[in-house]
Protein backbone atom coordinates (compact mmCIF):
# COMPACT_ATOMS: atom_id res chain seq x y z
CA UNK A 1 0.00 0.00 0.00
CA UNK A 2 1.03 3.57 -0.92
CA UNK A 3 2.04 6.08 1.70
CA UNK A 4 0.42 9.33 -0.35
CA UNK A 5 1.74 12.80 -0.09
CA UNK A 6 -0.73 14.63 -2.24
CA UNK A 7 -3.86 14.34 -4.00
CA UNK A 8 -5.41 14.78 -7.63
CA UNK A 9 -9.11 14.82 -9.13
CA UNK A 10 -10.11 12.32 -11.94
CA UNK A 11 -13.75 13.61 -13.31
CA UNK A 12 -15.81 10.82 -14.72
CA UNK A 13 -19.20 9.67 -15.27
CA UNK A 14 -21.01 7.22 -17.37
CA UNK A 15 -19.55 6.11 -20.72
CA UNK A 16 -16.05 7.72 -19.84
CA UNK A 17 -13.18 6.14 -21.91
CA UNK A 18 -11.39 3.18 -20.07
CA UNK A 19 -7.45 3.98 -20.77
CA UNK A 20 -8.33 7.94 -20.74
CA UNK A 21 -9.68 7.08 -16.74
CA UNK A 22 -6.87 4.45 -15.62
CA UNK A 23 -4.01 5.55 -17.51
CA UNK A 24 -3.74 8.49 -15.21
CA UNK A 25 -5.13 6.50 -12.37
CA UNK A 26 -2.36 4.24 -11.87
CA UNK A 27 0.41 6.69 -13.02
CA UNK A 28 -0.84 9.05 -9.56
CA UNK A 29 -0.09 5.91 -7.61
CA UNK A 30 3.16 5.54 -8.79
CA UNK A 31 4.11 8.81 -8.27
CA UNK A 32 2.58 8.91 -4.74
CA UNK A 33 -0.76 10.79 -5.59
CA UNK A 34 -3.97 9.77 -4.49
CA UNK A 35 -5.89 9.10 -7.35
CA UNK A 36 -9.43 10.75 -6.22
CA UNK A 37 -12.33 9.59 -8.88
CA UNK A 38 -15.05 12.52 -8.54
CA UNK A 39 -18.27 12.30 -10.41
CA UNK A 40 -22.17 13.48 -10.14
CA UNK A 41 -22.90 10.76 -7.96
CA UNK A 42 -20.89 8.39 -4.96
CA UNK A 43 -21.52 5.02 -6.91
CA UNK A 44 -19.91 2.93 -9.65
CA UNK A 45 -19.68 3.93 -13.27
CA UNK A 46 -19.63 2.23 -16.32
CA UNK A 47 -16.76 3.22 -18.18
CA UNK A 48 -16.18 2.70 -22.63
CA UNK A 49 -13.86 1.80 -24.60
CA UNK A 50 -13.84 3.60 -28.40
CA UNK A 51 -11.96 3.37 -31.24
CA UNK A 52 -12.94 4.34 -35.08
CA UNK A 53 -12.93 0.91 -36.26
CA UNK A 54 -11.39 0.24 -39.86
CA UNK A 55 -14.00 1.43 -42.07
CA UNK A 56 -15.79 3.45 -40.10
CA UNK A 57 -16.34 6.80 -40.15
CA UNK A 58 -17.94 7.31 -36.02
CA UNK A 59 -16.57 6.01 -33.00
CA UNK A 60 -17.60 2.52 -32.23
CA UNK A 61 -18.26 2.25 -28.40
CA UNK A 62 -17.73 -1.02 -26.13
CA UNK A 63 -18.46 -1.42 -22.15
CA UNK A 64 -14.99 -1.48 -20.41
CA UNK A 65 -14.53 -1.82 -16.87
CA UNK A 66 -16.33 0.14 -14.22
CA UNK A 67 -15.08 2.25 -11.81
CA UNK A 68 -16.07 3.52 -8.13
CA UNK A 69 -16.75 7.50 -7.70
CA UNK A 70 -15.00 8.46 -4.17
CA UNK A 71 -16.57 11.90 -4.07
CA UNK A 72 -19.22 13.57 -5.93
CA UNK A 73 -18.89 16.60 -7.46
CA UNK A 74 -20.94 18.25 -4.71
CA UNK A 75 -18.47 17.71 -1.65
CA UNK A 76 -15.71 18.17 -3.11
CA UNK A 77 -12.97 20.94 -1.45
CA UNK A 78 -10.50 22.00 -4.32
CA UNK A 79 -8.67 23.51 -2.46
CA UNK A 80 -7.34 19.94 -1.07
CA UNK A 81 -6.19 18.97 -4.21
CA UNK A 82 -2.90 19.66 -6.32
CA UNK A 83 -4.44 19.29 -9.99
CA UNK A 84 -7.78 17.32 -11.74
CA UNK A 85 -7.63 15.30 -14.72
CA UNK A 86 -10.78 16.07 -17.61
CA UNK A 87 -11.32 11.81 -18.80
CA UNK A 88 -12.61 11.51 -22.30
CA UNK A 89 -15.69 9.41 -23.50
CA UNK A 90 -18.53 10.51 -23.84
CA UNK A 91 -19.41 11.45 -20.13
CA UNK A 92 -18.20 15.45 -20.57
CA UNK A 93 -21.18 15.43 -23.10
CA UNK A 94 -23.88 15.53 -20.04
CA UNK A 95 -21.82 16.24 -17.13
CA UNK A 96 -19.92 19.60 -17.83
CA UNK A 97 -23.54 21.21 -16.91
CA UNK A 98 -23.29 20.35 -13.05
CA UNK A 99 -22.87 23.47 -11.00
CA UNK A 100 -20.51 21.74 -8.98
CA UNK A 101 -18.19 20.55 -11.72
CA UNK A 102 -18.16 24.01 -13.26
CA UNK A 103 -17.04 25.19 -10.10
CA UNK A 104 -14.43 23.06 -9.37
CA UNK A 105 -13.05 23.13 -12.67
CA UNK A 106 -12.69 27.20 -12.71
CA UNK A 107 -11.16 26.80 -9.28
CA UNK A 108 -8.38 25.14 -10.88
CA UNK A 109 -8.08 27.28 -13.65
CA UNK A 110 -7.94 29.91 -11.55
CA UNK A 111 -5.61 29.14 -8.83
CA UNK A 112 -3.29 27.99 -11.60
CA UNK A 113 -3.08 24.17 -10.94
CA UNK A 114 -2.12 21.33 -12.79
CA UNK A 115 -4.52 20.29 -15.47
CA UNK A 116 -4.84 17.57 -17.99
CA UNK A 117 -7.18 17.07 -20.38
CA UNK A 118 -7.69 14.32 -23.10
CA UNK A 119 -9.78 13.89 -26.09
CA UNK A 120 -14.11 15.00 -25.22
CA UNK A 121 -12.53 16.10 -21.54
CA UNK A 122 -11.83 19.53 -23.46
CA UNK A 123 -15.71 20.23 -23.28
CA UNK A 124 -15.80 20.47 -19.26
CA UNK A 125 -13.63 23.81 -19.28
CA UNK A 126 -14.76 24.99 -22.47
CA UNK A 127 -18.35 25.17 -21.08
CA UNK A 128 -16.92 26.49 -17.88
CA UNK A 129 -15.54 29.47 -19.87
CA UNK A 130 -11.94 28.48 -19.18
CA UNK A 131 -10.31 27.44 -22.36
CA UNK A 132 -10.70 31.33 -23.61
CA UNK A 133 -6.86 31.97 -25.53
CA UNK A 134 -5.82 28.66 -24.05
CA UNK A 135 -3.99 26.09 -26.25
CA UNK A 136 -5.38 22.79 -26.46
CA UNK A 137 -4.94 19.13 -27.90
CA UNK A 138 -8.45 17.34 -28.19
CA UNK A 139 -10.27 14.39 -30.56
CA UNK A 140 -10.61 16.07 -33.80
CA UNK A 141 -14.73 16.27 -33.65
CA UNK A 142 -14.50 18.02 -30.41
CA UNK A 143 -12.04 20.83 -32.36
CA UNK A 144 -15.51 23.42 -32.81
CA UNK A 145 -16.01 22.80 -28.63
CA UNK A 146 -12.53 24.10 -28.24
CA UNK A 147 -12.88 27.11 -30.52
CA UNK A 148 -16.52 28.49 -30.38
CA UNK A 149 -15.53 28.64 -26.82
CA UNK A 150 -12.32 30.80 -27.71
CA UNK A 151 -9.59 28.14 -27.37
CA UNK A 152 -6.54 27.23 -29.56
CA UNK A 153 -6.74 23.79 -31.36
CA UNK A 154 -3.52 22.12 -31.46
CA UNK A 155 -3.02 18.90 -33.34
CA UNK A 156 -0.55 17.30 -31.19
CA UNK A 157 0.46 14.51 -28.98
CA UNK A 158 1.26 16.91 -26.12
CA UNK A 159 -0.28 20.55 -26.06
CA UNK A 160 1.41 22.82 -23.02
CA UNK A 161 0.18 25.43 -21.81
CA UNK A 162 1.21 26.94 -18.85
CA UNK A 163 -0.35 24.58 -16.07
CA UNK A 164 -2.54 22.92 -18.72
CA UNK A 165 -1.63 19.72 -20.46
CA UNK A 166 -3.86 17.98 -22.88
CA UNK A 167 -3.66 14.77 -26.12
CA UNK A 168 -5.88 14.40 -27.92
CA UNK A 169 -6.89 10.84 -27.32
CA UNK A 170 -5.66 7.40 -25.09
CA UNK A 171 -2.95 6.95 -28.32
CA UNK A 172 -1.48 10.08 -26.46
CA UNK A 173 -1.24 9.12 -22.93
CA UNK A 174 2.40 7.88 -22.98
CA UNK A 175 3.05 12.03 -24.43
CA UNK A 176 1.21 13.98 -22.17
CA UNK A 177 0.51 12.33 -18.69
CA UNK A 178 4.47 13.09 -18.11
CA UNK A 179 4.52 16.37 -18.22
CA UNK A 180 1.48 16.15 -16.03
CA UNK A 181 2.21 14.55 -13.19
CA UNK A 182 5.96 16.49 -13.26
CA UNK A 183 3.29 19.51 -13.01
CA UNK A 184 2.00 17.95 -9.82
CA UNK A 185 5.08 16.54 -8.38
CA UNK A 186 6.52 20.23 -8.65
CA UNK A 187 3.47 21.58 -6.64
CA UNK A 188 3.68 18.94 -4.25
CA UNK A 189 7.32 20.16 -3.08
CA UNK A 190 5.96 23.81 -3.63
CA UNK A 191 2.91 23.19 -1.20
Amino acid sequence: MHAFNGKALIVIGDASETLDTLYPYYRLIEAGIQPVVTGPEARRYQMVMHEVKQGWTITKEWEGYTIQVDVPFAEVKEEEYLGIMFSGGRAPEYIRYDPDLVRITRHFFEKNKPIASVCHGVEIPAFAGCVKGRRMATVPKCQFDLEVCGGIYVNEACVLDGNLVSGRTYHDNGHYLGPWIKMLEAARAGS
